[in-house]
């Protein structure tokens, strides 16, 4: 189950977010906000709001727990550009772009490991004639080896 929250029209580049957002990429959501809390940058205070606003909306919309919420997905996207300009020499006028982002947070619960994989090992285990890879799975010239034939 994805639990997914954004905030938008935040007022710092999407560049310097990336920044930021790549410390928490794949990171539980408990350990994402405690780095957060002692990341230097601008950016980490709107980044872990919208972190906090996915975690509350799985808890509170879908009665999963916080301590096995996951980022499985964030990123920051560009939003509109403020277009300002400057006055400069002889009545010219330079252009100011005041950038915008749109951050994204998909948050997943933790899965336990599928209990259908555990079951193959174990039968690998009680019988170690039977192997897991079939026939077909092995390429023409391993199969050439194991018949003894040569073309």
């Amino acid at each position: 189950m994805k639990v997914v929250a954004t905030a938008k029209y935040i007022r710092i580049s999407p560049r310097k977010m990336r920044l930021v957002v790549d410390l928490v990429r794949g990171k539980k959501a408990e350990d994402a906000l405690a780095i957060l809390k002692f990341t230097s940058k601008g950016a980490a205070k709107p980044i872990a709001k919208a972190i906090k606003s996915a975690v509350a909306n799985a808890e509170h919309n879908f009665n999963l727990r916080k301590k096995d919420l996951v980022i499985s997905e964030i990123r920051a996207d560009e939003g509109p550009t403020l277009k300002r300009f400057q006055p400069r020499a002889r009545g010219m006028a330079y252009e100011i772009k005041k950038r915008t982002s749109h951050i994204t947070v998909a948050l997943e619960s933790e899965k336990p490991k599928s209990e259908g994989n555990l079951a193959k090992a174990k039968i690998a285990r009680a019988n170690p004639s039977t192997s897991l890879a079939s026939s077909s799975d092995l390429s023409e010239a391993e199969e050439k080896e194991k018949n003894g034939t040569e073309s």
